[in-house]
């Protein structure tokens, strides 16, 4: 009984170990191919579980999220001949299993080595035909629209790869340009702001003039319209005048002796030398009877 659990056990282990041996896994995230002592007889195995033939076959998997590279920032002339520190990424994914297993061997860090070279080309050469002016005012995506167009059609034929997205962190200046690219801003900067300075006063010497204008027509027209008021003022109070008057002429005289003795003697102060007998007297004089 025992030699046969021990050749019952033997027989398990040695399916098993075919089993192991047989069957292999490609999960969601991968895809591969099969070689035949090393020539590819089947690419683009997808996501289950399948079966190979032990040491005849060999199964390579491989990711095919996207992947990113950050590359090492490196200095690019600019068109103006500017030096300029650049520090970009790119994001890439597996397209063609068998292309990209020709041009790598499956090795990822091989395919990073042969994608930093072509994006630093690719960057150089964009950068070379800009204005550094150009460079920093434009955005970033048309900046990188057509290196990343032109890098991605490359590493598809070449590696089977496709260039996701491509795009630059940082753009620095060399230390020794720095200061001569602040001051050039500074100055220019100064000039702006001296010629919104100027245009600002021209517009305010144009607002207090039509104030000023605007201000003398006004006071005109007000001392015109007072002046007109006060003539017709006079010539009601004279109308007035000359109808009562015609009323009673002694009454009236004596109205108008009584204002001009009270615009006399408006003060204690005031002094005035004239015969009593004057006509100006004449209804404060009782000599002749008058009540």
């Amino acid at each position: 009984m025992h030699a046969r659990s021990m050749v019952a056990l033997t027989v398990l282990a040695g399916l098993a170990l075919l089993a192991s041996s047989s069957l292999y896994v490609v999960k969601e995230t991968q895809t591969g191919i099969r070689l035949q002592f090393g020539k590819i007889v089947e690419t683009d195995i997808g996501a289950g579980l399948h079966v190979k033939i032990p040491v005849y076959n060999t199964v390579r998997l491989f990711d095919t999220r996207v992947q990113t590279l950050d590359t090492r920032p490196s200095r690019y002339l600019t068109g103006d001949r500017k030096g300029v520190i650049v520090d970009s990424f790119v994001k890439w994914r597996i397209v063609d299993v068998t292309r990209f297993y020709q041009a790598t061997s499956g090795d990822q860090q091989i395919a990073a080595n042969l994608i930093a070279p072509r994006v630093d080309q690719a960057l150089r050469n964009e950068f070379g035909r800009r204005s550094l002016q150009e460079i920093v005012s434009e955005q970033r995506d048309e900046l990188m629209a057509e290196p990343m167009i032109n890098l991605n059609r490359a590493l598809t034929d070449e590696m089977g790869i496709s260039v996701i997205d491509m795009r630059v962190k940082r753009i620095e200046l060399p230390t020794e340009v720095t200061a001569s690219v602040y001051e050039r801003m500074r100055s220019e900067r100064q000039r702006e702001a001296r010629e919104y300075r100027a245009q600002g006063q021209e517009e305010g010497e144009r607002i207090r003039a039509r104030a000023d204008r605007a201000r003398e027509i006004l006071l005109a027209e007000a001392q015109r319209d007072s002046e007109i008021m006060r003539g017709e003022g006079d010539a009601i109070a004279t109308r007035t005048y000359a109808e009562a008057f015609g009323q009673d002429p002694e009454f009236f005289s004596f109205l108008r002796s009584t204002q001009a003795y009270q615009a006399a003697f408006n003060s204690p102060d005031d002094l005035i030398v004239v015969s009593p007998r004057s006509e100006f007297f004449r209804f404060l004089d009782n000599s002749s009877g008058r009540q």
